[in-house]
């Protein structure tokens, strides 16, 4: 039962892109979905209209659009979570420059940066 306490370690964020997530098994088919409801450091909640089953590895590519550019940050993820609107995913690895970007995107967007220096060096002493 639970008491209504927040027990995530990492500050969520409320944010809106475009992601695509590519299932790692192969009888399961590419998800585009255009919004997310929120990312932390470990991982992103997406509104989808079909879900995958929980524990599914997958490819997650977060897509982040400027007025003068397009990123892609590349994560890979398992389904932790489903409900009758989405999927959320928890990030297993990501490449040095998605890290940074989405490090960025946090400092900028949560109004704690404090926080997300904090997170990023309790996740690098439990490695």
């Amino acid at each position: 039962m639970s008491d209504g306490r927040e027990r995530r370690r990492n500050l969520r964020v409320a944010f809106k892109t475009s992601v695509c997530i590519k299932p790692l098994l192969q009888n399961f088919e590419t998800i585009f979905s255009e919004h997310t409801r929120d990312v932390s450091l470990r991982g992103l909640y997406c509104y989808a209209d079909h879900i995958l089953p929980m524990g599914t590895p997958c490819e997650v590519e977060l897509r982040l659009s400027g007025a003068s550019s397009d990123l892609k940050l590349y994560m890979q993820a398992d389904v932790v979570r489903t409900d009758e609107n989405g999927m959320a995913f928890k990030f297993n690895e990501m490449d040095l420059d998605s890290m940074l970007h989405l490090k960025n995107l946090l400092y900028y967007n949560s109004g704690d940066p404090d926080r997300i220096d904090s997170e990023l060096h309790a996740d690098q002493n439990t490695m």
